[in-house]
């Protein structure tokens, strides 16, 4: 199957071919104007300006006119909880009334009302609800996920998750990254040391056999895991092959930081309250920070500082954070926006971190975030011309997305 995409008024395309961009260079852009895409068997083939084509055209089966529109790499989400029951408006209307996020959780909402509804659904009904959620972000212009449990927090319930993360794999065309998170909270009716028992004699090792799971996580704040705790928990994912990926500094300098890194973590998320001798470990270290503005945004808080992490030589990455409690979205342009809105990065450092790094926080930027031959063929036509990059953020409701393209077939 050869597909080629015509008369492209800017390809952002890459000629680099890094893994990862770092401080100064997450500035940086790729661009062609005036260009093709080459499309061969869901591998990116070739690109180029369009005078470079043949006279007598390329024998594709399909071509498809951008009519002066652009081509922009599909979104990479390396952090959702896409995999959820129902939906916590109620909580939403307490946030306005003034309640913090550590305070619903103490009432007994937060995670552990997420647990209780995900409970009462079967495997079939679970899928169903989350389908909505994936087919959504698909749509709009995201071709590469992680999804996390962790809504479960007892055994059947988040082998349950992980197995409808399978079956999602397993029925959409762009990549799924899987990822255990039974520490996302205690479960009901048990002290945190059993808990914790639980979740390394029990929970991991059950999740191992099934191979349901690439990575582990651990919520590690105030008010949920220690650091101690933490590394317990990762140590016993690494015997089954979990690599890790931490919630850390979201509600306080929790230590996670130097926890991640020292336990080779692939990303360490939220980051909101990370201190400056943090921000310095993670620049000499190969452990990813993600920020997650959508939750900054939606919560009232703090936004995790990236525009230093990025002056001080950090390669960041951005995601969505989708989820019931404290990001209900999974637009991956709005964190786009937000982040060059309220973390003060530039455009060109917004969707790099949103494309190619944050591939790299799910271990996939050999694979995605960026359109260089040999890749993934996932790439999005915006709807209309627009003036530049730096429209997409500034445009901040905007619609962008016209067709979007996952292994070169178009997600409809």
């Amino acid at each position: 199957m050869r597909l080629i995409v015509t008369n492209i008024a800017t390809l952002v395309c890459d000629c680099q071919r890094k893994q990862r961009l770092q401080g100064e260079e997450m500035a940086r852009l790729d661009t062609i104007d005036d260009a093709y895409l080459l499309v061969e068997d869901g591998k990116v083939a070739a690109f180029g300006k369009m005078e470079e084509l043949p006279a007598e055209g390329v024998n594709a089966d399909e071509e498809v006119d951008a009519r002066g529109c652009m081509v922009l790499p599909s979104w990479c989400d390396p952090h959702t909880h896409i995999v959820y029951a129902g939906s916590r408006e109620g909580e939403f209307v307490d946030k306005i009334r003034g309640l913090s996020y550590a305070e619903i959780a103490r009432r007994g909402g937060g995670i552990l009302n997420s647990a209780d509804l995900l409970h009462t659904l079967s495997e079939d009904e679970l899928l169903e609800q989350s389908m909505v959620r994936v087919r959504e972000v698909m749509a709009k212009g995201t071709g590469c996920v992680e999804i996390k449990s962790g809504y479960g927090l007892n055994t059947a319930d988040e082998l349950k998750m992980l197995r409808v993360v399978r079956r999602i794999k397993e029925s959409v065309p762009m990549h799924v990254s899987a990822t255990f998170l039974g520490a996302h909270a205690v479960g009901r009716n048990y002290t945190k040391p059993q808990y914790i028992e639980l979740l390394i004699n029990e929970m991991i090792p059950e999740v191992g056999r099934e191979q349901l799971a690439e990575y582990i996580d651990v919520f590690c704040d105030e008010g949920f895991f220690t650091p101690d705790e933490t590394a317990r928990i990762l140590e016993a994912g690494a015997k089954w092959g979990m690599k890790p990926k931490i919630h850390a500094d979201e509600l306080a300098a929790s230590g996670g930081v130097k926890v991640a890194i020292d336990h080779g973590a692939l990303s360490v998320d939220h980051l909101e309250r990370i201190t400056d001798a943090e921000i310095e470990m993670l620049r000499q270290s190969a452990t990813i920070p993600t920020g997650l503005p959508g939750t900054s945004f939606f919560l009232n808080m703090p936004y995790a500082p990236l525009r230093k992490m990025i002056d001080a030589g950090c390669g960041v990455a951005i995601a969505s954070d989708y989820n019931p409690g404290s990001t209900p979205s999974g637009d991956m342009k709005f964190a786009v926006s937000l982040a060059c809105i309220k973390m003060r990065l530039l455009p060109a450092e917004a969707i790099n971190a949103a494309t190619l790094n944050a591939a790299c926080a799910m271990g996939q930027s050999h694979n995605h975030g960026s359109i260089a031959v040999g890749k993934q063929a996932n790439f999005y036509i915006t709807a209309r011309p627009i003036p530049s990059v730096d429209f997409i953020p500034y445009a901040y409701t905007t619609p962008i997305v016209g067709k979007a393209y996952i292994g070169g077939f178009r997600v409809e």
